[in-house]
């Protein structure tokens, strides 16, 4: 599972880090607001540490940012110092899913994040259909199609379209993607943009515009119309 901290107290990102990487979650570190925007949009993530007095934005001001601007449904286990009945309704009214007090242990984290990633999971569990434009994937019987034409596609292929039109139009990056197909152990070579290539061969030869688009140096995203940028 992967995890966003945004965090800017060094001694509490140290102790998550002691606590749950050895436990085999996969982490990621902002210690300002503006930083840990810039990753929720770069990198699809299974639930967010947010700390709520943070540097740059505050945690309420950058969930609701997540929420509103990036179409961001990841769950948010929101951390503060602030106990009162008032500090708790405005960080859930901000779009935060569960609320900690400083001080915490690390294990009632642990448990609060299972419990909010498998009620994320639950919830998507019946939708079975991804779209972007004409492109239709059907995750339960692995057919895709665009225009209605089926498109062949290797095991591979089928991780990162996934993970492509889940976050369609937002570029995925290429560390996102290698994440998604071969975990922590990804292969020496340049796997990826040979599997990219034959994904581009697969799902726009023979049709009017490409979905697939490189941004270059960062990564790859779908667009499902000729006008997108």
């Amino acid at each position: 599972m992967r995890i966003l901290i945004i965090e800017d107290n060094a001694d509490i990102v140290a102790n998550l880090y002691a606590f749950l990487e050895p436990r085999g979650y996969v982490l990621d570190c902002a210690a300002n607001g503006y930083a840990g925007f810039a990753l929720a949009a770069q990198h699809e993530y299974d639930a967010v540490i947010l700390d709520i007095k943070l540097p740059g934005i505050d945690g309420l001001t950058l969930c609701r940012k997540m929420r509103d601007e990036l179409q961001n449904d990841t769950p948010v286990l929101m951390l503060t110092a602030r106990d009162t009945l008032d500090d708790k309704v405005a960080g859930f009214d901000s779009g935060a899913d569960d609320y900690l007090v400083k001080p915490f242990s690390l294990l009632e984290v642990e448990v609060r994040l299972k419990a909010l990633i498998r009620r994320a999971r639950g919830k998507n569990q019946g939708t079975n259909f991804l779209s972007v434009g004409d492109l239709i994937f059907d995750t339960s019987t692995y057919q895709v199609k665009r225009d209605g034409v089926p498109i062949a596609l290797t095991k591979t292929g089928f991780k990162i379209l996934s993970c492509l039109m889940k976050e369609a139009p937002k570029v995925v990056s290429r560390e996102t993607l290698e994440l998604e197909v071969w975990g922590d152990h990804p292969p020496d070579s340049d796997a990826l943009r040979t599997h990219i290539h034959a994904l581009r061969q697969a799902l726009d030869k023979s049709h009017p515009f490409a979905m697939l688009r490189t941004v270059q140096g960062i990564g790859y995203r779908l667009v499902g119309s000729d006008e997108a940028l």
